[in-house]
């Protein structure tokens, strides 16, 4: 049997909860074949060794007929044979212990949207019933006072610990609410690295069952101190969908692989834009926008989705990295309403399809992490 065979087959094998195969999850990583004998690794981010172990034995049922020995692997179980981890590589020592699971929204890149994105999965994830933590760690450009319309400086307890504010339901804390947000922070690598530690040991976070962290660009002090400082359930990449984005983003998620950080999946923000209208006296039965031919209802309306910063770069860069592509989401003028209004769109238009995006993005998380 030859590889695209094993991988059709296993494209039957569903995620346990889920209607969806571990195949277009991204959770297939190698199939070796030898005689008789395959090789299956798989990634999965997911600690929960109930569900590893049933996809363990789905794999196996469904190849046993095919091969002789069937060998499946976690890629938890490689890591664990390639001997003693690197100094470089050591694991951080854990702080927020009240905190069940810290997850990172990420990206390479500048202006990709992420500031948005983690405020709403936070507001997603608090709506499940979750006691939900968010940290902006933008020391120069504090994106969250803004995003939740509020700006207050925090209290401190008598023991010198910041408590964090209130907003729909979270607890929250930014850089924006010490420094007033008004000037610009001229600060060297090792100052910043201070405070971002300091947003994990002196904040009197209490106990949560998820802790979103909204990430600077780039791949520097912050994400180094993050890293050496703090275990990490799993970091989220955001791009958009063109190639000058994609290039930094690279870089951004290779990142956390080397640093031994679990990628949950991949966001594409900025995912086309969907126009929809009316044209009761449009007789046709099809028209043309953009080279593009779209169907008119009878009723004379019509729905599509212009790609305007191309199409396929959160698809290719989950890809590249074996995890999967969460959701994708399109540009609206509902987003930028909300946000400079200072209400998540989560919060605001809880029925609309944006915000359907964003509580299954928050599903797929939830399985991951459980």
């Amino acid at each position: 049997m030859k590889k695209e065979n094993v991988i059709k087959l296993l494209s039957s094998v569903n995620y346990p909860g889920f209607n969806r195969d571990i195949v277009s999850f991204g959770m297939l990583k190698e199939v070796i074949i030898d005689g008789q004998t395959v090789t299956i690794e798989l990634h999965i981010t997911s600690q929960n060794t109930e569900k590893k172990n049933a996809v363990k034995e789905a794999v196996k049922e469904k190849l046993a007929k095919a091969f002789k020995t069937v060998v499946v692997h976690i890629a938890e179980d490689f890591s664990k044979q390639r001997g003693p981890v690197s100094p470089q590589q050591s694991p951080p020592v854990r702080v927020m212990e009240n905190v069940k699971h810290v997850v990172a929204v990420a990206s390479g890149k500048g202006g990709v949207g992420k500031s948005t994105i983690a405020v709403n999965l936070a507001c997603s994830f608090k709506n499940q019933g979750k006691k939900v933590g968010l940290l902006d760690l933008d020391i120069y450009g504090p994106s969250l006072p803004i995003i939740l319309g509020f700006n207050e400086q925090p209290k401190m307890t008598a023991d010198k610990k910041l408590v964090p504010l209130q907003r729909h339901g979270m607890e929250v804390m930014s850089f924006g609410f010490i420094s007033g947000n008004d000037t610009p922070t001229i600060w060297r690598g090792p100052l910043v690295s201070r405070m971002t530690e300091q947003f994990f040991q002196d904040v009197q976070w209490g106990d949560l069952d998820v802790m979103i962290l909204d990430l600077p660009p780039g791949t520097g002090d912050v994400q180094l101190t993050l890293t050496q400082k703090l275990k990490i359930s799993g970091a989220v990449i955001v791009t958009t969908p063109q190639d000058i984005a994609l290039a930094d983003v690279r870089k951004g998620a290779d990142m956390f692989k080397k640093v031994n950080t679990p990628i949950l999946g991949v966001i594409e923000n900025m995912s086309g834009y969907i126009l929809d209208g009316q044209l009761s006296d449009y007789s046709s039965s099809s028209m043309n926008i953009n080279g593009q031919e779209i169907s008119v209802n009878d009723d004379g309306s019509f729905n599509l989705k212009l790609d305007l910063f191309k199409k396929g770069g959160g698809e290719k860069e989950s890809k590249r990295l074996g995890v999967p592509l969460l959701g994708q989401i399109p540009i609206s003028p509902i987003i930028m309403a909300t946000t400079d209004e200072g209400i998540p769109i989560v919060e605001k238009e809880p029925e609309s399809s944006i915000s359907d995006i964003y509580r299954n993005i928050a599903e797929l998380l939830t399985n991951s992490l459980n």
